[in-house]
């Protein structure tokens, strides 16, 4: 029946079906072959993978995040990383990266990042000199941080499908997050360096930086006090997620930019990225039960078990095979479908889970910055007008810094345990 399973995947994938429907048919085709089961089986089971209170965090934290983004809460950050960064070499690039890093305590999305920054940025960057390719690729790879600096939607999914504490996840990715913003600050300053790629501004004054960051400052306080009311279990992921929304409600009316316009344009991203994942979740709950009967999970284990016994190898390993499945697959679809087959491998080599989940995140978020179908780079590409093969080459120094973070966070596991131990417990 494994055997089947396999074969009905490619054909349905090989349909251009969306993976939801895919998995959903495959499913059903399933149930009916073996005809041991009820094909009530199916509804039931969607119900159920759906059916969580802590998955709630999720439309409650895209929808605070589409909140600030159309509320004004971007042009004042753009405003303090010029600030910080703007008299560097290639400046706006440096800018694009350090307001992601911002914004990324905010939306949790990389999609939403590279929106909401990239039509600021990506203009200024052309018209200042700089190659379309290049401020597509800066920005699409500075997006990817958002779903690492937390709050962070890729975690709260990650941790509903493992059980892994959402909090420790949260707190696992500042420390990567923010090295992710280093790692591409040195990629872009190298090579605007090469380029003659100049400074976005004069070096700001102490005064200028400290009125841009109290302009900045009631929207940096966001990922503070979320993880901080976690971390202190005065409320859960959901809860936050929901004081959050709130929260960003009412920075938006401050700041006086969010119109009565734009409610239906915001709902309806919500709704739409809300229901893609929870569809997604939904129909894994069916595919993880089959594949629980059919006992992929076991035998995935004995293969890697029967590789090496070196966990090392087996990181690597993994990495590499998550890598290549993110040049094809969307974020969500992958970490729902591989991600909880990898767990007892992971335990059987006495791997973190927190460590992992962090590893698997930051590889998975890499994905969408890489051909042929990263969302990021679409995104970026369509605000730039630049073609897929021009982000491509201009992408391959930031991918670069990425792929070398990637490997340091895997293989030292105290940049992501480092806080979680400290304050987690």
């Amino acid at each position: 029946m494994s055997v089947f399973l396999a074969i009905a995947a490619v054909v349905v994938l090989g349909f251009g079906m969306p993976v939801s429907f895919a998995m959903g048919t495959l499913a059903l085709l399933y149930l009916i072959a073996s005809g041991e089961f009820s094909l009530v089986t199916i509804p039931q089971k969607l119900f159920t993978g759906m059916d969580s209170f802590l998955l709630l965090a999720i439309p409650f934290f895209v929808l605070a995040g589409a909140l600030m983004n159309y509320g004004g809460v971007t042009r004042r950050l753009v405003d303090f990383a010029t600030a910080l960064v703007g008299h560097i070499a290639g400046g706006l690039g440096q800018v694009t990266v350090v307001a992601n890093v911002i914004m990324a305590g905010m939306s949790g999305t990389a999609a939403a990042d590279a929106v909401a920054t990239g039509t600021v940025l990506i203009p200024a960057m052309i018209r200042q000199g700089y190659s379309p390719g290049f401020a597509a690729a800066i920005s699409g790879c500075a997006a990817t941080i958002g779903p690492i600096i937390p709050p962070s939607v890729a975690f709260v999914i990650f941790g509903s499908l493992t059980s892994i504490s959402i909090g420790q996840l949260f707190l696992a990715g500042v420390i990567p997050g923010l090295l992710m913003g280093v790692y591409l600050m040195v990629a872009c300053y190298l090579v605007a360096k090469r380029r003659g790629y100049r400074a976005a501004s004069t070096r700001a004054s102490l005064r200028q930086v400290g009125s841009a960051f109290l302009h900045a400052l009631p929207a940096m306080l966001t990922p503070l006090w979320v993880i901080g009311s976690m971390v202190a279990g005065i409320v859960t992921a959901t809860e936050a997620a929901a004081v959050a929304t709130l929260y960003s409600f009412l920075l938006a009316l401050a700041y006086r930019e969010l119109r009565f316009a734009h409610i239906g344009p915001l709902l309806t991203e919500v709704v739409v990225i809300t229901s893609v994942v929870y569809m997604l979740l939904g129909v894994f709950n069916i595919l993880g039960w089959i594949l629980a009967i059919e006992q992929i999970p076991q035998t995935i284990t004995d293969f890697f078990l029967g590789t090496t016994d070196n966990w090392i190898t087996v990181l690597l390993i993994i990495n590499v095979v998550v890598f290549l499945l993110g040049t094809v697959m969307e974020p969500v679809p992958l970490m729902v479908l591989v991600g909880p087959m990898l767990m007892p491998v992971i335990e059987k080599y006495g791997i973190d889970p927190v460590h992992f989940g962090v590893v698997f995140v930051l590889n998975v978020v890499i994905g969408v910055v890489t051909p042929p179908i990263g969302t990021n780079m679409f995104i970026t590409c369509s605000i730039a007008r630049c073609s897929v093969a021009e982000f491509s080459r201009e992408a391959v120094p930031f991918l670069l810094a990425l792929v070398l973070l990637l490997m340091v966070v895997t293989y030292v596991p105290q940049i992501t345990l480092f806080l979680p131990r400290l304050l987690g417990g």
